[in-house]
């Protein structure tokens, strides 16, 4: 690989790396609006107010952008949300 592509290389990774990205929490039948809400504050960071709208924009809407940042940044908070039972994915 000669020392263009090499730079070509490196530069599309810190792209992807640099890319902010979101968590979108998605709609279920399973869980409470509580549970939702308590989920939002604690992994989150969100106020009581902030979790209880993103609530009723999933429910009404099928889903909501719930945490903006770095893959590297949103990637334990998305794992907590599922590993506790809601419905989400990093976009």
């Amino acid at each position: 690989m000669n020392e263009q592509q090499q730079y070509n290389e490196n530069l599309l990774i810190s792209e992807i790396n640099n890319k902010e990205n979101s968590i979108v929490l998605y709609n279920d039948d399973v869980n409470s609006f509580d549970h939702v809400i308590n989920s939002l504050c604690k992994y989150c960071d969100h106020d009581s107010v902030q979790a209880e709208q993103c609530a009723w924009i999933v429910h009404n809407n099928g889903k909501c952008l719930v945490k903006k940042g770095s893959f590297d940044e949103l990637k334990p908070i998305c794992t907590a949300l599922t590993d506790n039972g809601l419905s989400a994915q990093i976009e």
